[in-house]
């Protein structure tokens, strides 16, 4: 048995995404399945090391998982020659300068998006990247999604003929922090600390629209700040000086227009915190994170207006669940075991940080939009 010790630096790994989907639901489900199988016995084991500012944090991380390794000291971890990939799960204005260090260490890079607070910084990024000759990635989860991969699939199988619109709706209702404890954390809502809906979300959806339906060719965007006040961790009143909702339309290359609400503003009553709806000239589908329902042409009720009587159609009733045809993993891991190959085994790996800077582009345009309250062509970059 072939095994290839990995040596990975998660920096930031102590914020709640870091925390569940890199390093609880990710890495150590990894490490817990015996590594990534590459072949007839060959493996690769990842072999982390966490990092942060945080040592109490750290710590407890250790011993919830049982790493020996930690440190609060990036540049000490940098210097080892084991540690060949470098992870950025910080908030999003320090990572450009954590990147740039491990660039010049020579360390293969993946991080979360947003890659950088400006096109520009992403795109530097990238190329510095390119330069240095490290590989490199950014995470685009959404793709593994169960949800998404049904749509993805329906689409090759020509289920909805000609795709003429997507709708999105994303998001929930974050507690202001004064009766109950908000569920995020509140950099999230100040502008002066890279936060708002519009960065967050939009990198998403560009990789989800150019990956599944059509590259985005423009776009007009709406952000709001609903909420004027929140209470942060501890427990001080504070103004929200970032949008905390986004009412955005895309205009894809191919005709498409796709439409998505993202909000932290908002109950939720429909099938999950995100659902897509695709509507086509054979077929609708409507996918959540895990369940995807569709309605064929043939089942499509014919509905009249007539506010006068009690709606006498069922419309839940006329779409069929997809069934499950495989098993589907965690979407954060899926992608580092593909990052995993490509690091070792020099696997294709198309998802590198000039994605990420498509994502940083489309929020930025999403911004100007908003500010000029007009539509925004999107570049080729």
């Amino acid at each position: 048995m072939k095994t290839h010790n990995t040596g990975i630096i998660m920096n930031g790994v102590t914020g709640r995404m870091g925390t569940n989907q890199h390093l609880l639901r990710s890495i150590m489900e990894i490490i817990k399945q015996g590594g990534v199988k590459v072949g007839s016995g060959e493996t690769i084991m990842p072999d982390p090391i966490l990092v942060g500012r945080d040592e109490n944090k750290l710590q407890k991380l250790c011993a919830l998982t049982g790493i020996s390794k930690m440190s609060t000291n990036l540049d000490e971890v940098l210097e080892e020659k084991n540690n060949i990939i470098y992870f950025d799960a910080q908030t999003t204005g320090r990572r450009a300068a954590a990147v740039r260090k491990a660039v010049k260490a020579g360390k293969h890079i993946y991080c979360e998006k947003p890659i950088a607070v400006s096109t520009k910084e992403a795109m530097e990024l990238y190329e510095l990247c390119k330069q240095a000759g490290v590989k490199n990635g950014v995470v685009q989860d959404k793709l593994w999604l169960p949800g998404i991969v049904k749509l993805k699939r329906l689409i090759r199988q020509g289920f909805f003929g000609k795709i003429l619109s997507v709708r999105g709706e994303f998001g929930y209702w974050v507690f202001e922090g004064d009766s109950i404890p908000a569920q995020r954390p509140s950099w999230n809502y100040r502008k002066e600390d890279d936060g708002g809906i519009i960065v967050d979300m939009l990198c998403h959806w560009r990789y989800v629209l150019d990956n599944v339906f059509g590259k985005v060719k423009a776009v007009s965007c709406l952000g709001a700040t609903h909420i004027p006040e929140r209470m942060d961790e501890q427990g001080k009143a504070y103004k929200c000086t970032a949008d905390d909702a986004a009412y955005a339309t895309f205009e894809l290359e191919n005709g498409i227009i796709a439409q998505f609400n993202s909000s932290w503003t908002v109950r939720v009553r429909r099938d999950d915190l995100l659902t897509l709806q695709v509507d086509g000239t054979k077929g609708s589908a409507v996918a959540g994170l895990r369940e995807c329902y569709i309605q064929h042409y043939g089942n499509t009720p014919k509905p009249v207006w007539n506010p006068d009587i009690a709606q006498p159609i069922d419309f839940f009733a006329g779409w069929s669940k997809v069934p499950e045809q495989e098993i589907y993993d965690n979407a954060f891991k899926a992608q580092w075991e593909l990052f995993l190959k490509h690091v070792v085994k020099d696997e294709p790996f198309p998802w590198d940080l000039r994605e990420g800077v498509k994502g940083v582009q489309l929020a930025e345009k999403g911004l100007e939009s908003w500010s000029k309250r007009c539509w925004v062509n999107i570049p080729e970059l």
